[in-house]
């Protein structure tokens, strides 16, 4: 019985509870003893919601009662570290924070369970949220469940591996500038950061710089997400950047696939990327082209000129570092990678600030002018499949950079705030997952989730999961 629950989605799930097929209380035991059997080789779960089974029952209870329940009645789900769980530890990948309990959920959680969702855990990132692997000295590293040695991301890369694992159907990530989309490609699941402002940040942190943090669902499939992102979205009163009302919609969720189109590129200047990267980029082109989508190769010239890597390196320094000092303040000794890497690096200069606004500011422009044209772009998430842990720099089709090379791709949608959503499709040489990434226009989400749909139900890996 376990195994055939624990790669249901989420969606499925709440069906199988709401017709009786499934009990609440057989879905989160199932994903207990999955998390049992294997969590200790991957170390995506920090803790476990101890009451969870004593919600799944009431969950039962209110079915058996004949009340009525939310679109999640009865389904469990997890939540990064960094947000806000009422009751349930949070600790923020790191010892400064060990014991950190909040009374209140963040929004987004308060949000889901008000659906019927059940927390079933919260899940492994690195210090503070702030790196593209989830390592912290508090819960320490998670690896990737395709293979052990790589990494599963960050920095919400225990939840991806998580999900990727079978330990959970759908879950809560942040994302600054890679953070739930760079982690479901390598773990090979599905995730959105939705345009900014559409899920409030209430009850998450850090929250520097909040004009670039986003909160996203990840799950396994495209639905999912879509029923995630319906149920955080929206204004809450307290957070100042979520302020779009839900009616607001700027996309074709239900247009026929040759009333699309679609731009793509695996380059326009950004940098090199693995050729089986761009083959997957290309084979997903093509698949949209066969199912009538009009699909145009582009290239963006502002890319080429206007870095959003090298622009947001350099202007979230002066947001950043005194943030991070004032969170470690009086435990310098507690200090991981990051916050040291981050304390060291020199000042940027008003002047380069300025400038990188500006690059920022012709970046949107050079995007709103590309959605002119087109409904969505395809394009790489990442420039390489799941790579070894700790690597400090990579060489990618002949080319060395830097690690935070693998920031390139997904950045540039964070400093937009444009929606941009990763999902699988394809495999690498090794056998590990290669994902796409789809952006949109402003709050045109729903335009990414139909052609995203459209690529799922043509997508040669969407049963693929990890043999663990």
């Amino acid at each position: 019985m376990a195994d055939d629950i624990i790669y249901l989605d989420a969606t499925e799930l709440a069906a199988r509870i709401k017709s009786g097929e499934l009990t609440s209380v057989q879905v989160v035991q199932a994903y207990l003893d999955r998390i049992r059997a294997v969590d200790p080789k991957i170390n995506a779960i920090v803790t476990i919601n101890d009451n969870a089974l004593t919600e799944a029952k009431a969950a039962d209870d209110a079915l058996a009662a004949g009340k009525e329940v939310g679109p999640l009645h009865g389904v469990p789900f997890t939540v990064k570290d960094s947000i806000d769980t009422d009751g349930i530890l949070t600790q923020r990948g790191s010892p400064i924070f060990k014991g950190r309990t909040p009374d209140e959920d963040a929004v987004a959680v308060a949000r889901m369970k008000a659906a019927g969702g059940i927390v079933l855990a919260k899940t492994n990132l690195p210090e503070f949220s702030y790196s593209t692997e989830s390592n912290n000295l508090l819960t320490g590293r998670t690896n990737n469940p395709y293979n052990l040695d790589r990494t599963s991301g960050g920095s919400s890369g225990g939840e991806s591996a998580a999900i990727a694992a079978g330990l959970s159907p759908i879950g809560l990530g942040t994302d600054l500038a890679i953070s739930v989309r760079g982690p479901a490609s390598h773990t090979g699941i599905a995730a959105i950061k939705p345009t900014h402002g559409r899920i409030p940040m209430t009850g998450v942190w850090p929250r520097v710089p909040r004009r670039d943090w986003h909160v996203g669902p990840m799950a396994r499939t495209i639905r999912d997400l879509e029923l995630g992102y319906s149920i955080m979205r929206g204004p809450d009163g307290h957070d100042g950047f979520a302020i779009t009302p839900n009616t607001v919609d700027a996309g074709k969720r239900d247009a026929a696939p040759q009333d699309l189109r679609v731009a793509w590129f695996t380059d326009s200047g950004l940098g090199p990327v693995d050729p089986q990267v761009a083959d997957t980029v290309r084979q997903a082109a093509e698949a949209l082209k066969a199912a009538s989508v009009h699909v145009e190769e582009i290239d963006i010239p502002t890319l080429h000129h206007d870095n959003p890597l090298a622009l947001f390196n350099k202007q979230h320094v002066m947001e950043l570092k005194p943030a991070m000092a004032d969170a470690t303040k009086g435990h310098e000794d507690l200090r991981f990678t990051m916050s040291k890497t981050m304390l060291a690096t020199p000042d940027t200069s008003v002047e380069d600030y300025v400038a990188a606004e500006q690059g920022f500011e012709r970046i949107r422009d050079a995007y709103a002018e590309v959605f002119t044209k087109y409904d969505a772009v395809l394009l790489p998430v990442l420039p390489i499949p799941a790579h070894e842990h700790d690597k400090t720099e990579f060489v990618i089709d002949g080319q060395t950079v830097d690690a935070t090379h693998i920031q390139t791709f997904t950045v540039q949608f964070n400093i937009t705030g444009m929606p941009a959503l990763s999902m699988r499709f394809g495999t690498s040489s090794d056998g590990l997952p290669i994902g796409v990434q789809i952006a949109g226009p402003w709050h045109a989400e729903s335009t990414v989730f139909n052609v995203a749909s459209l690529l799922e139900s043509v997508s040669p890996v969407r049963d693929a999961h990890p043999n663990i």
